[in-house]
């Protein structure tokens, strides 16, 4: 009963992780790697050893390495500067919250609006906004997969 317990948890920081990919102000990999970890510490860690949840806890940092990664080389390709990365990251956030297609327009917003007000150049602006939302998507599949060969590695681990 024990286990049942602590799998449904796991699979809660699971979806909650997942989510994370998708949602700003979330850590997605945390998430993942910390219902791993509460899932050996309801279990007494039976099926889960210290080299299983160093090895995620990596998988889980290269995670969020690809996301920094491919939105900078998007904006960097695009010719986009620092400021760029941050107004794509805010206009995702606030996007959600106000557009209805808010993750499709708020990076490329943010980038955009970010530039414009450093650079002041509307060109340059709108090829940042480019790069960053080329930048976000193109993270988006591999993180996703990823965070799923966790997820697998984790559940042939326990069964």
């Amino acid at each position: 009963m024990l286990e049942i317990i602590a799998l449904i948890i796991a699979s809660l920081f699971f979806l909650a992780g997942l989510a994370g990919t998708l949602l700003p102000g979330m850590p997605g990999p945390p998430l993942i790697w910390a219902g791993m970890l509460l899932y050996g510490l309801i279990t007494g860690f039976e099926n889960l050893d210290a080299l299983f949840l160093i090895a995620q806890a990596a998988l889980a940092l290269l995670v969020m390495g690809v996301d920094y990664l491919f939105s900078a080389l998007g904006s960097r390709v695009f010719g986009g500067s620092k400021a760029s990365l941050w107004g794509a990251a805010l206009g995702l956030l606030v996007g959600l919250f106000f557009f209805p297609y808010g993750i499709f327009l708020g990076p490329f917003l943010g980038a955009a609006a970010a530039e414009l007000l450093t650079r002041r150049k509307s060109r340059q602006a709108f090829r940042s906004g480019v790069g960053a939302t080329l930048g976000f998507w193109g993270a988006l599949p591999v993180k996703l997969t990823i965070e799923a060969v966790m997820i697998a590695w984790f559940v042939m681990r326990i069964f």
